[in-house]
């Protein structure tokens, strides 16, 4: 009775052969399927070549299930660089704000290249201010300030989000106007685009409230401001009238 063996072969049917010798079958080399890849089947006992531990090795922390790495700055248990310095202030991003700086000095030189226009009916905004190249980012408003005031030799109208009390009496000295105004991200992004489809935005938080309706500040929305500027929206009228009443309001004293 003839024993036959099984051989690797393309197509799914066997080819048999007659058994030999242990040494004559050593020697002969069976031809590898051209179209066949090695597949590494991990965890598959000992046959696939990557049985038990899967090619992970013995215990250790990259042999353990999940990712096996620290976190980035882990410096294997000893106190980490980022603790060793000591720290100093704070940052206030809850609710800090970054304003764009712009002094009146490179205003006044805008102006005298022609690159900005101003008028009371079409006052200086964020808008024209990043057109022009004044300023590269919005960020979350513009501060006027008063550096170079001295080269400031005619009137200015502008719309900032913010200026400083010098800037003010510097501008208002020459016959200009300086109205700060409230705007969030979105309504600075619409300034700055030329948007007018969406309502502006008004000022929610109490500090904002305040500042915006004080006319030391020349807020937009202080009485004053409403009464003085040529181009006043009914929104404005009804939030000046709505944020300042508890101005107004007095109270029964027991």
């Amino acid at each position: 009775m003839r024993l036959f063996r099984t051989l690797p072969a393309t197509c799914s049917s066997f080819h048999l052969t007659p058994t030999m010798s242990m040494s004559a079958a050593a020697a002969v080399q069976y031809p590898r399927p051209p179209d066949s890849t090695s597949i590494h089947r991990r965890a598959l006992a000992t046959h696939s070549g990557l049985g038990k531990t899967s090619g992970r090795g013995h215990k250790g922390q990259k042999a353990r299930s999940g990712n096996g790495k620290p976190k980035a700055g882990f410096e294997g248990g000893q106190t980490t660089i980022s603790k060793l310095f000591p720290k100093k202030g704070f940052t206030n991003s809850i609710s800090g704000k970054t304003y764009a700086p712009v002094n009146l000095d490179r205003i006044a030189h805008w102006i005298e290249q022609g690159r900005l226009t101003s008028s009371p009916e079409k006052p200086i905004t964020a808008r024209e201010l990043v057109l022009s190249g004044c300023i590269h980012n919005a960020h979350d408003g513009v501060k006027l300030l008063s550096d170079g005031a001295e080269y400031l030799k005619v009137p200015i109208h502008i719309t900032p989000s913010r200026a400083s009390k010098s800037a003010i009496k510097a501008v208002e000295k020459l016959g200009g106007t300086v109205r700060c105004r409230y705007y969030n991200r979105l309504s600075l992004y619409d300034c700055v685009k030329g948007r007018t489809d969406r309502v502006d935005a008004a000022p929610t938080r109490r500090q904002d409230i305040e500042w915006y309706t004080n006319w030391r500040n020349r807020g937009y929305l202080a009485p004053q401001s409403i009464a003085k500027m040529p181009i006043v929206q009914e929104r404005w009228r009804q939030l000046s009238e709505q944020l300042t009443r508890f101005k107004r309001e007095e109270f029964a004293k027991r």
